[in-house]
């Protein structure tokens, strides 16, 4: 049996890593001397491999949304109880921390924020480099069956792991990410607490569809994408892949339907605007005279339309390859203009967003004092990132919800401590 711990961090992710740093410097810095004992324990032979892929490899730390109402509105579970959290640490400071630590960051077009070197190493680096300053101790390979709660007074934490070693902490993170998986969640269960059950979310839509086939790699900047039959409906680029359709504007509906879709079987039909807020006919109506006799098929006149998608649809509104504009009859620009406005796909499943794996489910806010993440049922228990029943859509909202929760819950095991010391 190992010497008590002030704290001990299960699951090395982004949560876990910043709840570590955030406790060890808020007790080094309540002391004044004397080395902080926090332990991150990590199933795995590695740390921080989701932040590795996140991103393609770059890493989205954050979205450029600095108001907390607003960024809130992003997370489909989870937003009325990640308002409050959001105040205490949003988006800016996440940007000062990462930044006052050598990671500049930069915001693309549709606001999401990556480091300037485009590689997610950077970010490893910064907060393994942190963690080291801090004083965190870490055991990877290091699986935890079982955590006891010894209450009273003074409660303390007995933790169990495989081999047969017993580790004490006075106060316990679990951060072991979505629960899809029995092991990330079970614990929680032991220590009193009811799960959402996890249904995948931020996943790709599968589509055999001769319109798309072979077309993978093409992306289409401003689409509108609906599940027919549903509310469920959003905006953002779209992008043609090997399987079907990915991009933001499909992983946006996949996080706000991803318990309706699940219920589907992952098997209905959907419809994508092509060309919001464009007058189709109207455009074929000038065109009738700009271009008389230039095919319909020789280029495609809107600039967000690639050429190769133009031919397919073209195609699939029965239009004749040496069909001229000038002749262009009524019935194919109705066609072609329902392939642009309205062009229906049948979905038959889901694929992950390339390695990325984000599930919405977990540990009931309810049960969660959400000012310190603290458990409401077992006392010196705290929760941080995706283990909770809180999921952001695509562009870096999952990230902060890690950072924000992580930053919580490493302050007030930190005071949990020094108040106990």
């Amino acid at each position: 049996m190992s010497d008590i711990m002030d704290a001990v961090i299960v699951g090395g992710g982004a949560a876990g890593y910043y709840g570590a740093i955030t406790c060890a410097n808020a007790i080094r810095d309540a002391r004044r001397k004397g080395r902080p004992r926090v332990l991150i324990l990590e199933r795995a032979s590695k740390v921080l491999q989701k932040v590795k892929v996140s991103g393609g490899g770059r890493c989205n730390v954050t979205h450029d949304c600095l108001e907390p109402r607003r960024m809130a509105s992003n997370y489909p579970r989870g937003n009325k109880a990640l308002l409050g959290p959001l105040h205490h640490f949003g988006v800016r400071d996440t940007i000062r921390w990462f930044e006052g630590r050598g990671v500049e960051l930069k915001t693309e077009p549709d606001g999401r924020m990556f480091p300037t070197t485009d590689d997610s190493q950077t970010v490893i680096d910064c907060l393994m480099g942190a963690a080291d300053d801090a004083g965190v101790e870490l055991r990877t390979s290091s699986q935890v069956d079982r955590i006891r709660h010894v209450g009273g007074d003074d409660p303390r934490f007995e933790l169990a792991l495989r081999g047969g070693e017993r580790v004490l902490a006075r106060s316990v993170l679990l951060a072991t990410g979505g629960t899809r998986l029995k092991s990330s969640s079970e614990v929680a269960r032991l220590l009193g607490h009811e799960l959402e059950p996890a249904v995948p979310s931020l996943f790709t839509f599968r589509i055999n569809d001769p319109r798309i086939k072979g077309l993978q790699g093409l992306s289409v900047e401003h689409t509108e994408v609906e599940v027919l039959g549903s509310q469920l409906a959003d905006a953002g680029p779209l992008l043609i892949t090997h399987w079907g359709m990915s991009g933001p504007g499909i992983l946006k509906v996949s996080a706000w339907g991803a318990r309706e879709l699940y219920a589907l079987g992952y098997a209905f039909d959907i419809e994508v605007d092509w060309l919001p807020g464009v007058d189709v006919e109207g455009r074929f109506h000038a065109l009738r005279d700009e271009w008389r006799k230039r095919q319909v098929a020789s280029r495609s006149p809107f600039d967000q339309i690639p050429k190769r998608l133009w031919d397919r649809l073209v195609e699939a509104a029965g239009i004749d390859p040496d069909c001229r504009w000038a002749e262009f009859p009524k019935a194919k620009s109705r066609a072609l203009t329902s392939q642009l406005k309205e062009a229906r796909f049948e979905v038959k499943g889901k694929s992950t967003n390339k390695d990325e794996f984000v599930t919405c489910g977990g540990v009931r806010t309810d049960d969660v004092d959400m000012r310190t993440m603290e458990s409401r049922v077992t006392p010196g228990l705290y929760f941080a990132g995706e283990l909770l029943d809180v999921d952001g859509v695509t562009g870096g909202y999952n990230f902060q919800n890690a950072w924000t929760t992580g930053y919580l819950a490493g302050q007030s095991m930190a005071t949990r401590t020094s108040d106990g010391a």
